[in-house]
Parts: structure tokens; sequence; C-alpha cells
């Protein structure tokens, strides 16, 4: 057995990103990422686009040379030898680039011969489970009909580690619901998960362990069940107009997740033993609800990007600010 290629065993990192450095000039690129997948994980990549998250795939699996740092599978540096890992890793990139001429039998068949293996029980099931009929030609066939061809194509062959970016971009509902439900089930089987994604139901839906990337450095790691044990409170606080909403906001000292001028709305987020403190803030000021609501991934992602207000699609703790 060659030494790269050892047992492993569940507390073995599958998926090892140490100090990934890709810098293209003016501020853009990937800064000094470390990223430790094990065995039996489902690791949650989550940052709007643009972020790094794609750029950070391309270079585990090998397309492309850290500026510094490495990237492994199975301890064998990707890049330079994709050819290595192909057969077991399924990759779903996130815009994927399918042959417009072929069929998509003939995507299907194509990747196949690539890998130099077929499990037909396995794609059927996929064709079934994600409703797909392969026999149109790709460029006929609509953005959730390529996606779901992309998608049966990099599971077909049933492989260890998965790898997926912005898996259920052009996706319905129903189908995105679908997804979800089976990168739970691989899970339970055992397979290693790395997911990147914009979306946090999918990201809470599966995942164990989680990175946010802003501007293409992590600015927190974490545990997800942290999310349920946070002692963190957010608190919806709806004002009697713009003038009370504006002065508390030049009063307020707290996490500041949200602010709507038109409904006159705030959205903060502070410990509970800090009720006190809060209606200090708050005296004089004309109010007409103070709502509370669960403290979410998407609150503890947003203290992060408040100033981004909107991420389309973007819908979850608790961790190691940088």
């Amino acid at each position: 057995m060659d030494n790269n290629e050892k047992e492993i065993t569940n507390e073995e990192v599958i998926i090892d990103v140490s100090h990934l450095t890709k810098d293209y000039g003016f501020g853009r690129g990937v800064f000094d990422v470390s990223i430790k997948v094990h065995k039996g994980e489902c690791y949650g990549y989550l940052g709007p686009n643009g972020a790094g998250k794609s750029t950070t795939i391309r270079h585990i699996m090998g397309f492309s040379k850290p500026t510094t740092g490495y990237t492994k599978i199975f301890g064998i540096d990707t890049f330079g030898n994709t050819d290595k890992i192909l057969g077991k890793v399924g990759y779903l990139p996130g815009e994927p680039s399918i042959p417009q001429g072929l069929n998509g039998w003939g995507f299907i068949r194509m990747m196949q011969d690539m890998r130099g293996e077929e499990n037909n029980e396995r794609l059927d099931y996929l064709l079934k489970l994600f409703k797909l009929d392969p026999s149109p030609l790709v460029k006929e066939m609509s953005l959730g009909e390529k996606r779901k061809l992309a998608v049966v194509a990099a599971f077909m062959n049933d492989p260890d580690v998965l790898i997926l970016d912005e898996p259920t971009s052009g996706l319905d509902p129903i189908m995105q619901k679908v997804f979800i439900d089976f990168i739970v089930e691989e899970k339970k089987r055992g397979k290693t998960i790395l997911l990147s994604s914009h979306i946090f139901s999918e990201v809470d839906a599966t995942c164990d362990n989680i990175s946010i990337i802003k501007d293409g450095v992590h600015v927190s790691t974490f545990k997800a069940k942290d999310v349920k044990k946070t002692k963190n409170r957010v608190y919806v606080i709806h004002f009697k107009d713009f003038k009370n909403m504006n002065e508390f906001l030049k009063r307020n000292k707290f996490d500041v997740l949200d602010t709507n001028d038109k409904s006159f709305t705030v959205t903060i987020s502070f410990l509970k033993t800090q009720y006190k403190e809060f209606f200090e803030y708050i005296k004089g000021i004309k109010v007409l609800s103070f709502d509370e609501k669960p403290y979410t991934l998407q609150d503890y992602f947003m203290s992060f990007y408040k100033e981004e207000k909107e991420f389309g699609g973007l819908s979850g703790v608790v961790g190691n600010k940088k």
C-alpha cells in the first residue's frame, strides 16, 4: 500500500487545507485558509458569492496551485495529483461545464469512462431520486435539469468524499429538499462531505462544523450545535417612527443585525443578562413592540456582514472570531 493511501480511521483528517493562500492581487483571492474535515463529517463553508468559497474548492480539487500552503485529500497533495483522488471524490462545481452536443446519457457515459468504473445500480437510484430523464440533449435541458445531471454524475460511482460547491443552485424548492435529505443520508452512510453554500437552511440541516469566509479570510470556525446552546438572544424592536429608531441607533451599543427604515424596526442581539443595560439605552424612546426570536445561524453570520443586507437565498453560533 502506498504511504499516501494508509488506512483511514474515524479520527483521521480526510480533507486537509493548511494555510492556503492564493493572492490574485488587489485584495482578491483567499488568505491563510485552513480547513480539516474528518471521516464521516459534513463541513459547511458559508459565505456570499465572491467571498472565496469556490477559489478554495478549486484548490482542494487540485485545479490550481497555491501561492503558499497546501491542500490534501487522503494525505495526498491535490495539485498535480487529481487523477489519484478522482475515483474516490465526487465533485459538484458551482457552475458545471457540460458539453452541449451530448445528451444526458452521453455525459454520464463520458464521466464513467473518465473514472474507469460503473455503478449502474447507484446510477438508477439517483436518476429516480432526482426524477431525471437523461435522454434530451444538454443544450435543450433547463437549468434545473442540467444541475440534476451534474448531481447524478458527481455521485453515481458512490464516492467516499463529496465536495459540493453551491450544490442546490438552480434546483427548485422541492429538489432542494430532496438534495438536503440525500446529503443527510450520505452522512449517515459515513461519507465525508465539504459543502460550500450561501443558503443557511442547507448548511443548518446538514453540517457538523462550519467556517464563515469573508473577503477571502476565515472570520469564524465553530460547531453547528453550538448555535442551539448560545446564550445570545435576538430581539426585534418596532419603533413609533424613524426619528425614534434613529435615536436608538445613536445610543445603542449592542450587535445590530438588521434595520428596516420602512417598518421602523431594528433587529439586535445581546445576552439575556444584559436586559438592564438594554432598557437604559431605550429610556425615553417610543417603542411599539419588542419581540424575542431564536438566535440562528443567519443571525451569527450577519454579525460579520452587518453592512450587507441581502444575499440571494441566504437563509444560522458561537465561534472563534478572528
